[in-house]
């Protein structure tokens, strides 16, 4: 892609307190990295590892200092906050972001330091709410990529692999036309009835309307969207594969985590068991493209 844009790098999950939420998504078979707190930053987050993506939770720890906004997230909700593009050239990223007006910042170095001593660095391309429709959404490039991924670290008991895709609510899936046909390009996008489907390279991000949630997620226990009531679209749910549904599924029974299967044995757990997000583990393969 010209925008250098090769799919979800990271999903980012609002939590207002990082130790329950660290034992929680530990209880759901996820094996977290050292706590990393953010350089010059008031956050600090504990991240799930996988091959090619992750997710990561994402908490306040002096709230003195810049959060990006996530205590107003926070006051609202938790939930899924924000969604990291992965870009390969960062500068490329946001020249092609400024030609298609999207008023990108400037590519901003951040550093994050793990309680194991370790440090890593990303060079992020912001892009204002505005002009992506309220949806949190940026560019990441790893700079220090080696260190990122540990074996021990993509080891989930659950058996998760990776992010198969992202469910937004939004009133008028149309209106996101064209801002994600300026993020990623019209090549990706893809339009059925009242879906709007964006192939990031790697992950799915999917808009749809409220009514149109349970039908995709007949499995999950629907949030509540457009908790501030301003209209904004709301990062919903969340999709994961996995190898072995049912080894997935032994896992959280065991552990006395309530969740529902669909009649393909897609795996849905409730919001109560992950600080607010619709969370379901799917079949990888072919399936997970739905």
């Amino acid at each position: 892609m010209a925008r250098q844009i090769a799919g979800i790098d990271h999903a980012i999950i609002g939590v207002r307190n990082l130790e329950q939420a660290r034992a929680s998504y530990q209880r759901l078979g996820f094996q977290p990295t050292p706590r990393g707190r953010h350089v010059g930053w008031g956050t600090a987050n504990d991240c799930l590892m996988f091959a090619n993506d992750y997710l990561e939770l994402l908490g306040i720890v002096d709230p003195a200092q810049f959060t990006n906004d996530l205590e107003l997230f926070l006051a609202e909700r938790e939930g899924l906050f924000a969604v990291a593009l992965r870009s390969t050239d960062p500068a490329a990223t946001y020249e092609a972001w400024q030609e298609a007006g999207l008023a990108p910042s400037e590519i901003a170095e951040l550093g994050r330091r793990l309680d194991s001593g370790l440090e890593l660095g990303f060079a992020n391309v912001m892009l204002p709410p505005a002009s992506t429709g309220g949806l949190r959404l940026f560019a990441c490039s790893h700079l220090t990529p080696e260190p990122m991924r540990q074996p021990g670290w993509l080891r989930h008991q659950n058996g998760a692999r990776g992010i198969a895709s992202l469910t937004v609510t939004v009133e008028d899936p149309d209106a996101f036309y064209e801002p994600m046909a300026r993020v990623f390009g019209s090549i990706c996008l893809t339009k059925t009835d009242d879906t709007l489907a964006v192939h990031t390279g790697s992950g799915v991000l999917l808009f749809v309307t409220p009514d149109d949630l349970d039908m995709l997620h007949p499995e999950l226990e629907a949030i509540a969207t457009d908790a501030a009531g301003d209209g904004a679209p709301t990062l919903a749910a969340l999709s994961l594969t996995v190898d072995d549904l049912a080894a997935t599924a032994a896992w959280l029974d065991h552990h006395g985590i309530a969740f529902r299967r669909d009649s393909g044995g897609t795996i849905g757990v409730p919001p109560e068991h992950t600080h607010g997000v619709m969370l379901e583990f799917v079949a990888a393969g072919p399936t997970t493209s739905r």
